[in-house]
């Protein structure tokens, strides 16, 4: 069994525990009656939630959700006729929860001219309230637990937290177990978003002659098949390999798209540091060090490069992290269950979208969602890329033409990638509909022309591929369009065009390789 399946079924079996030692006395304290002004309509059952508008009561007939201007409440269960005060639990990922998501409830208080009153709880987190800036009166708690992104989804199915704070995507396991409980597909949208973004990055002590390898020398590494430095151009020295806890933080996903892509095993020789902090020093000590750690929390270590057989390098940035040009890009979620949160909460989110929360993104050290844009001068490499990799699938008149289409524009920085062999999104794409849907709708790109450039990697023939892209670059304007409501299409002009293997990213002799190639690229003139 799983250690997340073992947290889950825990935390589930603790709640159930719990409820069962309350028995009946809690069950009742929870009844209610809610009767129509009319009297023609009652409704019995036990109280889940009252946001301040609506009541959620599990009935006879199922949940139901009902409005609280509607009716009135009867029973041992109803809430204070006093000041509602919203009480909002985020739980998860201990990296997220402990700077950037206390930067951003600040940001929100600050915004929207509340005050604010912050403790920190034993054992448990960050307790911020809300208090209105003119009375004082409290408005709304937020409680930020530092726990694990398992955790997390396990108090959301224990119902004792309102969002998720996640360094990776929900497991099927945790998607089945909260479509059961009815909290809805935690694929979606509306369920998931993408709160920042950091990396996975290599470092090295500065100094270190070694400044770029491929992953599969990276994953050779980690598995002790790669044990000297001079088998990678260096010195004759023995390699050193750290690293924090494998099943947390970005342990995970170094595992699965590092690892466990390349068919290895991690070495009993990696060295496992307790947090990011420690890590940076026992590199900044070691000549002979190598370290997996974030983008953001690299301290003093070099970044290496990282490469493919082909040549081409990607080095990680803010800007090919923000565009997940960078392979190893490291999406943080967010995940909500599907139920009605109360209206400081909806406006929390709404306000997590907006240009001052990416400031606020940003200033707390995080890859920020802001959307940038680059000319196309500034895209020397990939440019060179497409020179060097054309061959004869891929003509100079081909190059020609993705050159004078692009010339002029300015590249958007969100990117849309997908899975393989197919025009479905991955997780932190569609979070990217969102947010250009939303831009659109604010006005940023009205006058302007959008155009939607599909690419490929360069397996199976030149014009498959060329059409391929293409489907995917008008699925993702679909999509787009979708998300808009009462939007006047004459504002933007939406095109479409794609260029198939003519311009990739990396080298296309590796899964991770194939996947930064396969993309849809947003321009702006």
């Amino acid at each position: 069994m799983t250690r997340i399946l073992q947290d889950i079924l825990a935390r589930l079996l603790g709640a159930v525990c719990a409820i069962s030692l309350i028995g009946s006395f809690a069950a009742q304290a929870q009844d209610v009656t809610l009767t129509s002004r009319d009297g023609s309509i009652e409704l019995t059952g036990h109280l889940l939630t009252f946001d301040g508008e609506f009541y959620r009561v599990d009935t006879e007939f199922g949940i139901l959700t009902v409005d609280s201007s509607g009716v009135s409440c009867e029973g041992p269960g109803c809430p204070s006729l006093g000041p509602f005060v919203a009480e909002l639990t985020i739980s998860g990922a201990h990296n997220m929860g402990a700077v950037l998501f206390p930067a951003l409830v600040e940001g929100f208080a600050l915004r929207n001219g509340y005050a604010l009153k912050r403790e920190e709880v034993q054992g448990v987190g960050t307790l911020y309230t809300l208090l209105e800036g003119g009375t004082g009166q409290e408005v709304a708690r937020f409680t930020i637990k530092l726990t694990t992104s398992s955790e997390g989804f396990a108090d959301l199915l224990s119902q004792q937290a309102d969002m998720v704070l996640s360094m990776r995507q929900a497991t099927i396991r945790e998607r089945g177990l909260a479509r059961d409980a009815g909290f809805g597909d935690l694929r979606v949208a509306r369920q998931s978003r993408v709160a920042a973004l950091d990396a996975l990055v290599p470092i090295v002590s500065p100094g270190n002659p070694v400044t770029r390898i491929s992953i599969s020398q990276l994953a050779a590494i980690f598995s002790g098949k790669i044990s000297n430095w001079s088998e990678l151009g260096g010195e004759d020295a023995p390699i050193t390999p750290y690293m924090m806890d494998v099943e947390e933080g970005f342990g995970p996903v170094f595992m699965q798209d590092v690892i466990a892509a390349q068919g290895v095993t991690l070495s009993d020789r990696v060295v496992i540091h307790p947090n990011s902090r420690t890590l940076a020093d026992a590199i900044a000590r070691d000549p002979y060090g190598i370290a997996m750690t974030t983008y953001t929390q690299r301290g003093s270590g070099e970044v290496v490069e990282l490469s493919g057989s082909c040549g081409f390098s990607v080095h990680a940035s803010r800007a090919s992290i923000k565009s997940e040009d960078y392979p190893l890009t490291m999406p943080m979620f967010l995940y909500l269950p599907e139920r009605r949160l109360p209206q400081i909460g909806r406006e929390f989110l709404s306000y997590l979208r907006t240009d001052s929360a990416q400031f606020v993104t940003r200033r707390a050290g995080f890859v920020d969602q802001a959307l940038t844009r680059q000319p196309i001068r500034a895209q020397g490499d990939r440019m060179a890329n497409a020179i060097f990799s054309a061959g004869e699938e891929v003509a100079l008149s081909e190059l020609q033409r993705m050159i004078n289409t692009l010339s002029g524009s300015e590249r958007l920085s969100i990117s849309f990638r997908f899975q393989g062999g197919s025009t479905l999104l991955d997780a932190p794409s569609r979070s990217n509909v969102a947010l250009l849907a939303e831009a659109l709708e604010s006005g940023r790109f009205d006058g302007n022309r959008l155009s939607f450039i599909g690419f490929s990697d360069g397996q199976g023939a030149a014009e498959q591929n060329r059409t391929l892209s293409e489907r995917r670059a008008r699925a993702v304007r679909d999509l787009v369009l979708a998300q808009l409501e009462a939007f006047d299409l004459s504002r933007v002009d939406m095109h479409i065009d794609a260029f198939g293997e003519a311009m990739p990213m990396a080298c296309d002799d590796s899964a991770w390789g194939r996947s930064v190639n396969r993309r849809v690229e947003i321009w702006v003139d």
